[in-house]
């Protein structure tokens, strides 16, 4: 991926400096969401404005429908008394303003390069990309693009709502306000459509498979009256190798509801983790050398995943609104774990 050249950093900026002057977070909250499409693929950005609080003054830009879904669990309070998940499960371009100790070497770098002067508090521009399961990161030439474009549009959007708070109001209740654009002669010419959200994009598919004789083996281990919790969640501390962007793999645990004993850990790169948490699973039912009587999640994606498995070997599987062990687990590895990276 490539970085964004001067001019796109000083197209980028240019549009930043332009949208903190009109200060839209005055008149708009976190709720009011509109798209831009991006003109290059024609995915849709969802739009929010940060500020009204006072404190995190910003232009969040969730992207296509995995974003915007991430955002609405967000908007939901879904992930309340989670907020560490809440980081490291967005999708989004973020253009925000922070102190200067926020920024990093290579942020300071290029303002220098492009003879710009920020002072004072909020004030300094910050442009990250964050994407599930990985640190914050900084941006490429194509999302300097097209973060440039949303920070012109929105310009345009947040004035026409201050005089017309109705402006982003979908009488179908459906639908969000998008800026799309069309190729002229003279370069592009934006427009206003109401458009649905395209479906978002499960990709569920059959990707575990199990020696047969394995398979048998694990079907005649005998039964315990034991009842498992068992989670997967965004280790707090992240893996760097080779100098890549870090990421924070997922942390599996297997652990016994009455004891709290832990039966079984392994850790796995997001992209991977559907497979390998079948595999993790058969290996903890190996390891212990019996089944359980009963398994307990909390995520409807793991009761997706076990689903079949357990109904095939005979063990019950519940849905849970909490995970009592699993949760003092989870507490225990937070201490553990120290601010910073692995490095590979």
């Amino acid at each position: 991926m490539k970085s964004p050249t001067l001019k796109e950093w000083r197209d980028l900026y240019r549009a930043a400096i332009q949208f903190k002057d009109i200060a839209p977070w005055d008149w708009m909250f976190d709720s009011d969401v509109f798209g831009v499409q991006n003109p290059e693929t024609g995915e849709i950005g969802y739009c929010c404005i940060m500020g009204a609080a006072g404190e995190h003054f910003a232009l969040a830009v969730y992207l296509g429908t995995e974003g915007l879904d991430g955002y609405l669990r967000l908007q939901s309070g879904e992930y309340s008394e989670d907020l560490f998940e809440i980081l490291y499960f967005q999708k989004c371009l973020m253009a925000s303003f922070e102190d200067r100790k926020v920024l990093n070497k290579q942020d300071l770098t290029v303002i220098k390069e492009l003879g710009l002067q920020f002072r004072g508090h909020n004030n300094w521009p910050l442009f990250r990309d964050y994407s599930p399961g990985y640190h914050p990161w900084f941006i490429t030439g194509d999302q300097a693009r097209y973060l440039t474009l949303v920070l012109q549009q929105a310009v345009d959007v947040t004035r026409h709502f201050e005089d017309d708070p109705e402006r982003l109001t979908d009488p179908l209740g459906i639908r969000y306000l998008v800026r799309v654009s069309k190729q002229k002669k003279n370069g592009l010419e934006w427009v206003d459509e109401w458009l649905e959200p395209s479906p978002n994009k499960e990709n569920r598919t059959d990707v575990f498979s199990v020696d047969a004789i394995r398979w048998e083996r694990i079907k005649k281990l005998p039964k315990a009256e034991e009842n498992w919790e068992v989670d997967f969640f965004y280790s707090p501390q992240g893996i760097r190798e080779n100098q890549e962007r870090p990421y924070y793999p997922y942390i599996m645990l297997w652990v016994e509801h009455y004891s709290g004993f832990i039966l079984h850990f392994s850790m796995v790169k997001v992209e991977k983790y559907e497979s390998e948490f079948m595999e993790q699973g058969l290996k903890a039912f190996e390891k212990a050398g019996y089944l359980p009587e009963v398994i307990s999640v909390r995520k409807d994606e793991i009761f997706w995943l076990l689903e079949q498995v357990l109904s095939e070997l005979g063990v019950r599987l519940e849905k849970t609104e909490r995970l009592v062990s699993m949760e003092k687990a989870q507490e225990g590895m937070h201490e553990f774990y120290q601010n910073g990276f692995f490095d590979n």
